[in-house]
């Protein structure tokens, strides 16, 4: 079983935060007292490097995430208490009760050099979620490429049938699952509907969109996303057949990596493209998939679920 050190939360630029360190100059004087109001213009890529915050006098400077407090959460009241716990200091990573890799090794595409994505689910105690703090949606390290979510901002994705979210439920590269996880996993149909149909095709009309800007505006199109909207089709056009989302798409590696190479003309990627979006609307006129997902046994598992963590 593979371990996994804290996922520590990356601020986004634009989020409102209170120092909690003096800001010293060269020579140690202080230039601006704890407790002043910034907002991040430049975010690290890992937590051990800092953030860069402008302040309302044109000033500015560099804190670590240990110096900061989020301005809301300090209004609030939820941090910069006695005996406070800041929220880098707890290790969400100990919740995580699902591990698995998506991406270009789960789906039958890596090549040398491909990165090891993993995503998941991470399951807090009910202290946590009670307290006035809460607990994040999402768990992000971009350094490891890992992102794992709040069991309910998981499931809720999963009955919108959204497609990351499903493969994740498929992957046929899991690396951890608690029992909690390996019940959810036995019952991962319930969150296939017609629904399907919609989702992955809206996905797929907004990225053809974009690819066809960029040809407009550029003259040439990122071909790996080209190749991922192929793959999400022939994806797609078999959860609709078969009641499974089919994550490996190996059969097709040799003519999907051609496209993400530059190998194949836009004319012929778009012919494919319209190809299997017919095979598709045939799959949805012929699909025995029920026309909303499983709501009552998935709000059912999630309520066993918090019951658990008390």
């Amino acid at each position: 079983m593979r371990t996994t050190g804290n996922i520590h939360l990356i601020l986004p630029i634009g989020t409102r935060v209170v120092t909690r360190i003096d800001q010293c100059d060269a020579s140690g004087a202080v230039v601006r007292a704890a407790g002043a109001v910034g907002e991040v213009v430049q975010a690290p890529a890992d937590a051990t490097h800092s953030y860069w915050i402008a302040f309302a006098d044109g000033g500015a400077g560099s804190f670590k995430r240990d110096q900061l407090s989020i301005l809301k959460q300090f209004k609030d009241g939820a941090l910069g208490g006695e005996g406070d716990l800041a929220e880098a200091d707890i290790d969400h990573s100990e919740f995580i009760i699902y591990r698995c890799v998506v991406g270009s090794r789960a789906y039958g595409l890596e090549q040398e050099g491909s990165d090891t994505d993993r995503r998941g689910i991470y399951l807090p105690p009910a202290e946590l979620h009670w307290s006035l703090r809460g607990v994040p949606e999402q768990l992000e390290s971009h350094e490891e490429q890992e992102c794992y979510w709040e069991l309910q901002k998981f499931i809720a994705l999963a009955l919108k049938a959204n497609p990351n979210i499903l493969e994740c439920l498929y992957s046929p590269m899991v690396e951890l699952a608690a029992p909690l996880a390996e019940e959810l996993l036995a019952m991962r149909e319930i969150f296939l509907s017609k629904m399907v149909y919609q989702t992955f095709n809206g996905y797929v009309m907004s990225q053809f969109k974009k690819l066809e800007q960029d040809l407009r505006a550029k003259g040439e199109i990122r071909w790996k996303h080209a190749m991922h909207l192929i793959r999400l089709q022939l994806s797609g056009k078999r959860v609709l057949r078969e009641g499974f989302v089919p994550v490996d798409v190996g059969g097709h590696r040799e003519r999907l990596l051609a496209i993400r190479n530059g190998e194949l003309s836009w004319d012929e990627v778009n012919e494919w493209r319209l190809e299997l979006h017919r095979r598709m609307d045939e799959a949805f006129e012929k699909t025995k998939l029920p026309e909303r997902p499983d709501y009552a046994r998935a709000n059912a598992f999630l309520v066993k679920a918090r019951r658990a963590m008390i």
